[in-house]
């Protein structure tokens, strides 16, 4: 969760766009970030793939009022709402967007070449059936806010008893990205988001961050299988929390519109 995914972009410059807030121009931008480029393939009414601020057009007059995120995992369909088909491609993908207003969902599929550092990545977004139905396990912005505070009480013991907080230049070079990541501070997500979720996505990322540390480094060296066991049961809880949280953040829009 140090990065961005996808999903979280296209839901919410999407939501920006679908609120009138950001051109398509800017949206389709923002959605596409450092990648080459994104489209969009299986749009109803559509036979060949298409670039975003096409599709984002083109869902619009389907119908579509709003994105949500879907970031599942092995046991927990977090966001998902079915059919087993668009679950299945979600949980691959590790992510997926949810259309509010059109049965349909948005997968990504992830393509890159070339030579490392110089990667070109192109992404296309497979759109599918979906089921209207509630999304699995996304708790409110307050939940997810109180939830957090207790994650990260609970990462930073984790941390201290692996004695992973200061193990090197890789631990400090994954804070300085998370410092850098939060002093960008609004722009974390579009135009039209509550102040809230912009908080609560930020304490996602650093629940995000202080798993990934305590799972990359351990004690500086090698751990044993017991080790490395007991920090995956104490640390998948807290991990769960912060997708949650993120998935709260992501779909606030929506919920705000839905109240």
């Amino acid at each position: 969760m140090l990065s961005e995914p996808r999903s979280g972009r296209l839901a919410a410059w999407g939501n920006a766009l679908l609120a009138g807030l950001v051109s398509p121009d800017d949206a389709a931008l923002a959605i596409v970030g450092s990648d080459a480029v994104h489209r969009v393939e299986g749009l109803p009414g559509e036979s060949a793939p298409v670039g975003l601020t096409l599709a984002l057009g083109r869902l619009r007059a389907l119908g579509v009022s709003g994105l949500r995120v879907a970031l599942p995992a092995p046991g927990h369909p977090l966001g998902l709402s079915g059919p087993p088909e668009f679950n299945a491609r979600a949980l691959e993908a590790e992510e997926a967007v949810v259309c509010h207003g059109a049965a349909l969902g948005l997968v990504p599929e992830v393509y890159e070449a070339g030579p490392a550092g110089d990667v070109h990545v192109e992404v296309v977004w497979h759109c599918l059936p979906v089921r209207e139905a509630p999304p699995a396990d996304v708790p409110s912005l307050g939940e997810a806010e109180r939830e957090l505070a207790e994650a990260l009480r609970d990462a930073t013991t984790v941390l201290s008893r692996l004695d992973v907080a200061g193990s090197g230049p890789v631990a400090e070079a994954a804070v300085e990205a998370y410092r850098a990541r939060a002093e960008a501070g609004r722009e974390m997500l579009a135009p039209g988001y509550p102040p809230r979720a912009v908080r609560v996505l930020e304490l996602a990322q650093r629940v995000g961050l202080l798993v990934s540390l305590a799972y990359e480094n351990g004690h500086g060296g090698a751990v044993s299988a017991s080790e490395m066991g007991a920090r995956v049961a104490a640390l998948r809880p807290v991990e769960r929390t912060g997708r949650r949280a993120q998935v709260a953040a992501y779909n606030a829009y929506v919920e705000e519109r839905e109240r």
